[in-house]
């Protein structure tokens, strides 16, 4: 993908993410029984100790200077001898199946050096069909995510 973008998101972009996370909400209602709240938005828990947390870093995905998504490595994980944790990843429908996901990521691993752990929630068939791609060899081991089935898989980094 030509003119792809990784930028750290800085304390402004907050209520960007958080407008993002909207639509990635949106998303997993698809696989799961997500609501709307009252407002007609999805209820977030407030994030703001999140995004401070020394080890959770947030990205924005631009492509051509568009905003086209966002990334999250932080270190909450289930396996402990994973250093990173993708927490978050959404690109927005229509740059999917473009290779976006695929450089973002890599982009990710090659920046941040080390072992990995990576989930999706196991109802979700396009995210393990990227992840089975992304991740050739890796055989996901199932758990529980938010009281979901989930695949979990290990990247050496």
């Amino acid at each position: 993908m030509d003119h792809l973008e990784l930028r750290p998101a800085a304390r402004d972009d907050w209520p960007c993410l958080e407008n993002l996370m909207q639509f990635y909400l949106y998303e997993l209602s698809q696989w799961l029984p997500l609501k709307f709240a009252a407002q007609g938005l999805y209820a977030i828990q407030a994030l703001d100790d999140y995004w401070r947390h020394p080890a959770t870093h947030p990205w924005l995905i631009l492509v051509a200077g568009e905003l086209t998504g966002f990334a999250v490595v932080d270190q909450q994980r289930c396996d402990s001898d994973a250093r990173y944790n993708l927490g978050y990843l959404f690109i927005a429908r229509r740059l999917r199946r473009l290779g976006v996901g695929r450089q973002v990521t890599q982009q990710l691993f090659e920046h941040y050096k080390g072992p990995w752990q990576v989930m999706h929630f196991s109802a979700n068939l396009p995210a393990r069909d990227f992840w089975q791609a992304m991740l050739p060899g890796q055989t996901p081991t199932p758990v529980i995510a938010q009281g979901y089935p989930a695949s979990l898989y290990r990247w050496p980094g």
